[in-house]
């Protein structure tokens, strides 16, 4: 007769919870370690009525975020879901904090404070950032408006480290604002020496040139019609060298393809110094200056064929092959942090938009990138790396071990 779906007996092995199986040093570690980054973080309830340890519940909050969680009733489900892994290295005396409580916190906690959290955690992976592109770019998050309180979307300013794949700061931009303020802020918050800044044609500003080459990096900025006069210049001498097959003009080119995904992508640069061009309009405004670019891209999709002409200038020398690289570079943000932002983490969709929360889950998402990017022993997507954190509290740790030094073989295996 057919048992149907009759339970085995139980071995020994299987009633210790997966919480046993963790090395509680591992995990005190963490949480030591996650502590002091924000041992320096106020917080910002009254002592009246506090019933949960300020720590735990941003601590809390980042573990959810690492899990998945999109909103404060998800981070509610993730503590209670592992309440017992919790409760072993965090203090909860009033056990798991509720959706309303996160909701609380995390409205009122200062950015900029939370922003230095990050930026000790982040000084304890990165020591320098050495000689690689970094991409700035904004992004808004489009679901934090509110029509009642005439409160529109909120934009962040980021800064990506191409190499590393990780975030390394942003900047809030001001209401009735644009990028150009909010830029230079964030340029002021890095350590970006020997670094190459690259930006779209919104940043491309005198002050921001100036201001990248204070701090001793190179900058790579995109050049478009909002600067006519410079843009038709350099326009009609490309076309002009072009025609006469750049005979006479010393310059650099390089050529790449690039194939997948359907489509078959060519990338030619051509880059020319100052001395071949002539004067240029406003030449001596652009701190640095050295370089004009052209970047030409075809592409051969499988119903059509596209072309797009870009031109940039650089304060790096003429190497067609070096700036075509660093060009190619400054879409990795688009596509390792916005992109994941918004697909693998709902950003867009989120519909927390009261008090300092936006800003503040918005460094808590790019955190959990970096975490995510930071350990590299499962090779699948960042999804499904967020999907096994969520589930196993053996992985979440080897993820938190990827950046903070644990001393079991448990985060190193």
């Amino acid at each position: 007769m057919a048992t149907g779906f009759s339970k085995p007996p139980s071995s020994p092995a299987s009633t210790d919870s997966s919480s046993s199986l963790l090395p509680a040093s591992d995990c005190d570690q963490a949480y030591q370690q996650l502590s002091e980054c924000f041992e320096d973080l106020p917080d910002p309830r009254g002592g009246q009525g506090v019933q949960h340890p300020f720590v735990s519940i941003v601590v809390i909050g980042l573990l959810a975020s690492l899990g998945g969680a999109q909103g404060w009733e998800d981070i509610e489900t993730y503590g209670l879901s592992h309440q017992d892994w919790l409760s072993s290295f965090l203090s909860l005396p009033s056990g798991m904090p509720t959706a309303d409580t996160y909701r609380r916190v995390f409205e009122r906690i200062c950015p900029s404070a939370f922003e230095r959290s990050f930026n000790h955690w982040l000084d304890q992976v990165v020591t320098t950032l050495g000689a690689q592109v970094i991409p700035i770019d904004g992004k808004q998050l489009r679901g934090s408006y509110d029509r009642n309180q005439d409160q529109s979307a909120l934009h962040l300013v980021s800064a990506w480290a191409s190499e590393y794949r990780l975030f390394l700061g942003q900047v809030k931009v001001a209401d009735k604002s644009n990028e150009i303020t909010a830029i230079p802020a964030l340029l002021e918050l890095l350590d970006i020496a020997g670094c190459i800044i690259t930006i779209d044609a919104m940043g491309t500003q005198h002050e921001i040139a100036r201001h990248i080459q204070a701090k001793e990096a190179d900058y790579v900025l995109a050049l478009k019609e909002n600067h006519p006069t410079l843009f038709e210049q350099v326009e009609q001498w490309f076309e002009t060298a072009e025609a006469n097959e750049f005979k006479c003009i010393e310059h650099s080119y390089d050529a790449r393809v690039e194939a997948g995904h359907h489509r078959r992508e060519k990338r030619q640069v051509w880059a020319v110094s100052l001395q071949q061009m002539g004067p240029l309009y406003k030449q001596a405004q652009w701190k640095g200056l050295q370089t004009i670019v052209k970047v030409a891209r075809t592409r051969h999709l499988w119903n059509k064929t596209t072309y797009e002409v870009m031109f940039y200038i650089s304060s790096l020398p003429p190497n067609a092959q070096q700036l075509g690289k660093a060009i190619r570079q400054h879409w990795s943000i688009e596509n390792q942090l916005h992109w994941v932002l918004d697909v693998t983490f709902g950003e867009d969709a989120s519909r927390i938009r009261t008090g300092h929360a936006p800003e503040n889950m918005a460094i808590l998402r790019r955190w959990s990138i970096n975490l995510l990017n930071q350990e590299t022993s499962f090779k699948k997507s960042t999804r499904q790396k967020l999907k096994r954190a969520s589930m196993d509290e053996a992985y979440m740790l080897k993820v938190l071990g990827a950046s903070l030094p644990l001393q079991s073989s448990l985060s190193e295996a």
